[in-house]
C-alpha cells in the first residue's frame, strides 16, 4: 500500500514503524495499515517528530498564504507577529524553527527588538526535545498542564463557557471557519492569534473595523494576563521569552487600538 509523503517522513524521523507506533501507544500493525497520518493523530505526530502539520497532512493544514499586495508594512509586521505567537502556542517548535528563531539575536534596539533578541537567545540555547517536554508540562501535562490557554478558563474558571459561545458566534458572523482537523475549542489563544494574523494581514473579506472589535472582545480581556503567567510559569524556560514577547505585543496592540478609538471619537 502506497503511503503519503507526510507519513513516510514521520516514520523516517522516528526510526521506523515500530518506533512511531510505540511512541503513539498503538500497535505496530495499526500504523502499518495507515496510508496517511490520521487527522486525530496529526498533532501528536507533529509533537513527536518535529515535522510541521503542513507537511504531515497538507490537505488539512495547507501552507499559509502570502500577504496581499496591498497590505502596509506595519500591518504585515503585526500579522507576522501574531502568526509567530500562534505557531509557538499551538505546537512546540521543531529544530528548524528554533534555528530560524536564533537569528533574531541581532534585532533592532526597540522594546520589541529586544524581546525578539531574548527569544532568539532562548532558541539558541534550547533543543527541540527539551522544548517539546517544556511544552507538554506547560500546556498538556498529566491530567492538565501548568497553564490552560483558553479564554473561557481565564475569564470564567471553566472550559467551554460563554466566552467560547460568543467567539463562535462572531466567527460565524464574519465567515471565519476553524481549520479542518483542528479539534481544540476555538478560544485557544493560539487559534485567536491565527485569526488576528489573518485580520491584520487582510486575508478575510470583512470591514476594517471588525479587527479592533474582535481584538477587544476576544483577545484584550485575557491574553496579556496569560502571557504574563507564561513568563512566570515554573516550567517555562524557552517559553519565558515567548511570554515576555506576547505580553509586550498585546500591550502595544491594546494601546494602538485605544489611540485609534481616540482619533475617531
Amino acid at each position: 500500500m502506497h503511503r503519503e509523503a507526510g507519513l513516510e517522513q514521520a516514520i523516517r524521523a522516528m526510526g521506523g514503524v515500530s518506533a512511531l507506533a510505540r511512541s503513539l501507544g498503538v500497535a505496530q500493525p495499526t500504523v502499518s495499515l495507515w496510508r496517511r497520518v490520521p487527522s486525530e493523530r496529526v498533532l501528536s505526530v507533529e509533537a513527536l517528530t518535529g515535522l510541521p502539520r503542513t507537511v504531515l497532512r497538507p490537505d488539512l493544514y495547507p501552507a499559509p498564504t502570502e500577504h496581499p499586495a496591498n497590505i502596509d508594512d506595519i500591518d504585515r509586521a503585526r500579522s507576522d507577529e501574531y502568526a509567530l505567537l500562534a505557531s509557538l502556542l499551538l505546537t512546540p517548535p521543531d529544530a528548524n524553527l528554533l534555528a530560524r528563531l536564533s537569528s533574531l539575536q541581532g534585532s533592532d534596539d526597540t522594546l520589541v527588538g529586544r524581546a525578539h533578541a531574548a527569544l532568539g537567545q532562548a532558541a539558541a540555547a534550547a533543543s527541540a526535545d527539551d522544548v517539546a517536554r517544556e511544552y507538554f508540562h506547560l500546556f498538556i501535562g498529566v491530567g492538565r498542564g501548568e497553564l490552560i490557554p483558553y479564554a473561557s478558563y481565564y475569564l470564567t474558571g471553566f472550559l467551554n463557557e460563554r466566552p467560547l459561545a460568543r467567539l463562535r458566534g462572531d466567527m460565524k458572523r464574519l465567515g471565519i471557519e476553524r481549520a479542518a482537523g483542528h479539534f481544540d475549542p476555538e478560544d485557544h489563544l493560539g487559534t485567536l492569534c491565527e485569526v488576528m494574523s489573518g485580520l491584520a494581514g487582510n486575508r478575510f473579506e470583512i470591514p476594517a473595523s471588525e479587527e479592533q472589535d474582535f481584538f477587544e472582545r476576544h483577545v484584550a480581556p485575557w491574553a496579556g494576563r496569560f502571557f504574563a503567567d507564561l513568563k512566570n510559569a515554573k516550567a517555562a524556560k524557552f517559553y519565558r521569552a515567548v511570554g515576555a514577547l506576547g505580553q509586550l505585543f498585546i500591550d502595544i496592540e491594546t494601546e494602538a487600538f485605544a489611540m485609534e478609538t481616540r482619533r475617531s471619537a
